[in-house]
């Protein structure tokens, strides 16, 4: 054998996950690598016991052919995930046989405990680790490439909005669950004659519901970069309504969006990444229409469900290709590089180019800021998820 890789998921599940993994492991052994499985994301490789005589079965799972047989016929991932940060670890949250090690982390909050998940890789003997996961999780995997750790990246969200890429894991199959659901709901809306306000993740990025909106058809779409003005918007959807022989409108909005001078609506406190839980954008605009017109309207938060359940084709296609990617790139010996999908054609690039931009909605092409719904027009040319 030529040695041991590693592979982990981390920050939140998309369908496609477990079909990246089996190709990945697949090819590995067909390279002549075996492949080890880190659980719960960074939590996993933190955790683990440095010593051949501790049990670190909970965070290290093998996989092997027989492993991965069936997994890619379902959603979610079996290595299991978590949104740990190994470089801002909560005071509290360091394992026990870890306390009085790293140093303040650079956000003055947490402990920077990165050195032990590099250590803990040679412990592993692995060659390479290849990390799966969104901007959080990569960003991780960057600090690790630079004190020398050998990582790759493979981009997956839901958000589609890690940078670099035009394509991230999970998203066609969010946008086709969103779809489906969207129109699904026109039944109750046009039964009841109502507003039928659809809330969908992305929290800063705008893209889902924005393409979500677009193949939809829906009537207004408020996005997570474009501030609204709650009056214009109740005033339109009052006019669509009006206007609709079935006496409905249907509104989707990204959970991250907020009103003019106000901020999106978050709950709870911040995760290991800084972020707290965002949601309710979808209520708070019914009670708008509620209070200025006095009418019902339906809500409908589809969170998880848009990342429920098996990967449609895109996702499989791409999961398996960004997993063959990887493998090519480990085999030539080339870590710290990040897996892209640019333009239509599969590439690499340097793992920190993550950290370099924001990927967020093109509003001036893409988006009529005034009347609040997608535009999408000239697309000779253009890309095909429209960046």
């Amino acid at each position: 054998m030529k040695g041991t890789l590693g592979i982990l998921t981390g920050g939140g599940d998309v369908p496609g996950l477990n079909a990246c993994i089996k190709a990945f492991v697949m090819r590995a052994a067909q390279e002549g690598y075996g492949v080890l499985g880190l659980r719960r994301g960074w939590d996993g490789i933190l955790r683990l016991r440095p010593d051949a005589a501790a049990d670190n079965s909970d965070h290290v799972m093998p996989l092997d052919a027989a492993a991965v047989r069936t997994i890619d016929r379902f959603g979610g991932t079996i290595l299991h995930t978590s949104r740990t940060n190994p470089m801002s670890v909560a005071p509290k949250a360091v394992p026990p046989h870890l306390q009085g090690q790293g140093k303040p982390a650079a956000d003055g909050e947490g402990v920077d405990l990165t050195h032990v998940c590099a250590r803990n890789m040679e412990f592993l003997g692995l060659r390479c680790l290849a990390a799966i996961g969104g901007d959080d999780t990569l960003s991780v995997a960057a600090r690790l490439c630079e004190i020398g750790a050998p990582v790759v990246g493979i981009p997956k969200t839901m958000d589609n909005d890690v940078y670099g890429t035009d394509y991230c894991i999970g998203f066609s199959t969010a946008v086709t669950r969103s779809v489906n659901l969207i129109t699904d709901l026109r039944t109750p809306a046009g039964s009841h004659e109502r507003v039928g306000i659809v809330e969908l993740f992305g929290r800063n990025s705008g893209e889902t519901a924005l393409l979500s909106s677009y193949l939809a058809g829906v009537d207004r779409a408020i996005i997570s970069e474009v501030p609204f003005d709650p009056a214009r918007l109740v005033d339109l959807l009052m006019e669509d309504k009006a206007g609709n022989p079935s006496h409905y409108a249907m509104l989707t909005v990204s959970e991250g969006a907020r009103p003019l001078g106000g901020r999106p609506i978050e709950t709870g406190e911040p995760d290991a990444f800084g972020h707290r839980r965002l949601g309710g954008v979808g209520t708070w605009i019914a009670e708008e229409i509620r209070q200025r017109t006095g009418q019902h309207t339906l809500v409908q938060q589809l969170a998880y469900l848009m990342r429920s359940g098996p990967p449609d084709a895109l996702d499989r296609l791409v999961a398996n290709n960004f997993a063959n990617l990887a493998m090519d790139l480990i085999v030539k010996q080339e870590s710290g590089r990040l897996v892209v999908l640019v333009e239509g054609r599969y590439s690499s690039l340097p793992l920190s180019t993550v950290g370099q931009g924001c990927r967020r909605v093109n509003v001036e092409r893409y988006y009529d800021a005034a009347a609040y719904r997608p535009r999408v027009v000239e697309v000779h040319g253009l890309p095909m998820f429209l960046h």
